[in-house]
């Protein structure tokens, strides 16, 4: 089920992948994948971008369990604090595009 509010580290982060502003990648927010909902995810680069936060502080097995069903289907991780992404996105940001560069051809 989708969440009606999104955090606001989730807003800021969407600010930054959107419209395709992350090296010209196609990120999707809230994407249904498998059974599962992903944060973010990136069907070119098989990349679900995850910010955790108080929601899962109680659910690191189900977290670790959905993970590694994700990742049976070549699905890769990137996961962020989601203090981390309000007090530094700007960091957040350069691991995620120095990811891509290092997984994904990019055009120049």
């Amino acid at each position: 089920m989708l969440r009606k509010q999104s955090t606001l580290a989730e807003i800021l982060l969407w600010n930054e992948l959107k419209g395709k502003k992350m090296l010209g990648c196609d990120f999707h927010r809230q994407k249904p994948v498998h059974r599962y909902i992903v944060d973010f995810f990136c069907p070119e680069l098989m990349l679900a971008v995850e910010i955790d936060g108080a929601s899962h502080v109680d659910k690191v097995e189900e977290d670790k369990k959905r993970q590694e069903d994700l990742e049976s289907l070549g699905i890769r991780f990137l996961r962020f604090q989601d203090d981390e992404v309000k007090k530094d996105r700007g960091t957040v940001v350069e691991v995620i595009k120095k990811w891509i560069s290092e997984h994904h051809k990019v055009e120049t």
